[in-house]
């Protein structure tokens, strides 16, 4: 399994948002810290602000910042909002025609893997990747619990 790079861009987003909890941040920004393209990273916005997971502000002085305290945002969750399409072989969207059908267990095994995999990402946090010690990320915490 490969995870799209719209998941990878919208991962390093909200690192990067997450260790500047006490301003706004721009995606020329962070465009420019992770090196990818600023017309790719505004779908990445986009998205990340449609799901939730990101507050935007428009205009001059704007930029994004975490909708929600990084505790409180799921790994597993992002994923499943940003990654489209989870199906590991043909058979496992139940569209495709299978010469084996009746007789394989293999997209059963393949269905378990995936569910694991998401299990694993369902316990961890935003700030289980955020490097130790980021100031203001309490103070994020604080702010969007009151």
């Amino acid at each position: 399994m490969r995870l799209t790079t719209m998941t990878d861009y919208a991962l390093r987003l909200l690192m990067y948002v997450g260790q500047h909890p006490e301003r706004l941040c721009t995606i020329a920004e962070v465009a420019h810290a992770h090196q990818v393209s600023v017309a790719h990273l505004m779908k990445v916005t986009h998205q990340l602000g449609l799901a939730g997971w990101i507050e935007t502000v428009r205009g001059k002085g704007g930029g994004m910042r975490l909708a929600h305290a990084p505790e409180a945002i799921g790994l597993g969750a992002v994923v499943r909002s940003v990654e489209p399409d989870f199906r590991l072989v043909e058979c496992l969207d139940g569209g495709g025609h299978c010469l084996l059908q009746g007789g394989c267990r293999l997209a059963g095994i393949f269905d378990d893997a995936l569910q694991d995999f998401l299990a694993r990402l369902d316990r961890h946090t935003l700030a289980d990747i955020l490097p130790p010690g980021v100031p203001g990320v309490a103070l994020l915490t604080l702010q969007k619990v009151s």
